[in-house]
């Protein structure tokens, strides 16, 4: 499945640009959005501001983790279909399962080289 409307949601600026950059070398057409902490994307989610096909979603961060933030948006009915993507330097199996079960659609570990991001992301976006 591929995405045109991406919302990132991440507290690491340096991610946040290095995200950027591999979207822009995988397509020109992408839109990209992104907030600095989940507590804030979920507002602005709910106030529909913000309306993506899809987000990528840090798990470490402060105020509400990811897990926090997973678990709130597929209890709201007009967000749980939106599919998030967990993109954390976790890469223990037993995070992965949790995260499964509540809801994720998939999971990515964040790459060290910037060539691996763009082939992990490379699936995700049109």
């Amino acid at each position: 499945m591929s995405f045109k409307h991406i919302l990132l949601i991440d507290d690491d600026e340096e991610d946040q640009e290095i995200f950027q950059d591999a979207i822009k070398t995988i397509s020109s057409s992408v839109q990209y959005d992104y907030c600095n902490n989940a507590k804030d994307a979920l507002h602005k989610l709910i106030s529909a501001e913000l309306k993506p096909e899809v987000i990528f979603l840090d798990l470490n961060m402060p105020m509400m983790n990811g897990h926090e933030f997973l678990t709130l948006i597929k209890k709201d009915e007009h967000l749980s279909t939106i599919p998030v993507i967990i993109f954390s330097t976790a890469s223990n199996e037993s995070i992965k399962q949790t995260v499964k079960e509540l809801g994720a659609y998939d999971f990515i570990t964040k790459p060290i080289e910037f060539n691996k991001l763009i082939e992990l992301l490379k699936p995700f976006i049109s």
